[in-house]
């Protein structure tokens, strides 16, 4: 799967769901919970799956997540129990960048 900027994207193991802000061609593939994401329209609940106690360190609503390289970020409209991963590799919390002075 191959999410395009504004694709909304749900955990099939918990409540999460993303907003896809910026993506990369070639990313790999997001998971939440040890779980793939699916596009919101995609999602059915009779097909939930098990959460990946290692993978639970949960997300936060309204904070965007990204990787290292910085080549994806997604933004956080539901929170849940899954952690967020791209490749294997946990996604972080952005920090924002600090206003300059208005001296």
């Amino acid at each position: 799967m191959e999410p395009k900027t504004g694709t909304t994207l749900r955990s099939t193991v918990d409540e999460t769901t993303v907003v896809v802000v910026r993506w990369s061609a070639g990313a790999a593939p997001v998971t939440c919970g040890g779980a793939p994401m699916v596009e919101k329209a995609f999602y059915d609940s009779a097909s939930r799956g098990a959460l990946d106690p290692a993978q639970a360190a949960g997300t936060k609503l309204g904070k965007r997540y990204t990787d290292p390289e910085g080549s994806v970020e997604l933004l956080c409209t539901k929170q849940g129990q899954g952690s967020l991963a791209l490749g294997g590799v946990p996604l972080e919390i952005k920090t924002a960048k600090p206003l300059p002075a208005s001296d």
